[in-house]
């Protein structure tokens, strides 16, 4: 039932997050719905802040006040339970139909990082394993980790070109 999950934003009273947070997980946990409701974030950031007197400090800062994200199974007993719980004013949807995160956003709010391991450096030969170019072989031109981007130089109709793929697309040939 876990692999249905997604991830969903819950729309709080500003400053209720933590309490509705903790509300949920004692539900969650007295009727044996691990399962169901797998995770809740409360996305925040480090900033410095700088006082009156000049002294600077680092604070944690929610990123989005009054939203909670959640990662569960949508079913009647799974939004009743989150619904109910004080604090809590609705899904992030229409009417009563709360609209899940797609992975791309869910990729570009850093709640779950997918960690590629890359076995491979630039100049080394590698194998397209997924996309349209799947299959080809090519070299290494550029990498960058941080952007999840890597640049193959493949031969095509006698021409080299470059493309442009996720880390996880290309395999060493190495291996």
């Amino acid at each position: 039932m876990s692999e249905n999950a997604k991830w969903y934003v819950i729309h709080t009273y500003s400053g209720y997050e933590n309490a509705v947070k903790t509300s949920i997980e004692k539900f969650v946990n007295g009727r044996g719905m691990e399962d169901m409701i797998l995770r809740m974030e409360i996305p925040v950031e480090t900033v410095k802040e700088v006082s009156e007197s000049g002294e600077a400090k680092e604070v944690e800062r929610k990123v989005f006040p009054g939203y909670v994200l959640i990662k569960m199974v949508m079913t009647d007993d799974t939004w009743h339970l989150v619904r109910n719980v004080r604090g809590v004013t609705g899904f992030v949807g229409t009417a009563n139909k709360p609209i899940p995160l797609t992975e791309k956003e869910v990729a570009e709010l850093g709640i779950e990082k997918h960690e590629v391991v890359v076995k491979y450096a630039v100049g080394d030969n590698v194998r397209i394993i997924d996309g349209p170019m799947n299959s080809f072989t090519g070299v290494v031109e550029e990498l960058d980790v941080a952007k999840n981007r890597v640049s193959v130089r493949v031969s095509m109709f006698g021409r080299e070109m470059p493309v442009e793929l996720e880390l996880d697309q290309v395999e060493s040939l190495e291996d």
